[in-house]
């Protein structure tokens, strides 16, 4: 499936930006009174060039013994982060996003525009249902094969039986 067709099935709201020269105490009290663990790092053509994650503001704020104090979004950010096309099929994302262990990826348009951010619950929902069909195929298929082991071992059996029965009324 590609992420323009569960973004169509699924409509979320547009993803909160900051731009470079924000300051990060105003995009950390944006993230908290939303519970958000990111904002999208945007330039004035709404183009990303960022982002800004909770993982961002610890390691190199809290973890540093730094003050957030007068620092902007760009002192902070994660710079020119992966970006998802809207015509990229999703299951490539999934791996992707495991892979490198990064839970947001911004989607952008053939014009490089931000139009969302795909997170790892998006995900999720959308593979839960394939999930959790697997094992009812998975049995499905087990059970045909057994099926089919039985059919011929039984069919082994009777022809076995009516040899040996055929064996005794002829001898």
């Amino acid at each position: 499936m590609l992420i323009k067709d569960r973004l169509a099935a699924q409509p979320k709201a547009p993803p909160s930006t900051v731009t470079e020269d924000q300051m990060v105490s105003d995009a950390v009290t944006i993230m908290a009174e939303r519970n958000y663990g990111a904002m999208i790092v945007v330039d004035g053509d709404n183009k990303v060039t960022g982002i800004l994650t909770e993982r961002d503001v610890v390691k190199r704020i809290v973890g540093a013994g730094k003050s957030a104090e007068g620092m902007k979004a760009a002192d902070i950010m994660t710079r020119d982060p992966s970006v998802a096309r809207e015509d990229d099929e999703i299951e490539t994302w999934m791996k992707t996003m495991s892979q490198k262990r990064f839970r947001r990826i911004p989607v952008v348009g053939d014009d490089d525009r931000l139009l969302a951010i795909l997170t790892q619950t998006d995900l999720i929902a959308y593979a839960w249902p394939v999930l959790l069909s697997q094992p009812k195929e998975l049995a499905l298929r087990e059970s045909r094969r057994t099926f089919y082991a039985l059919l011929i071992g039984g069919g082994l059996l009777v022809y076995a039986v009516a040899m040996v029965i055929l064996a005794k009324v002829l001898l």
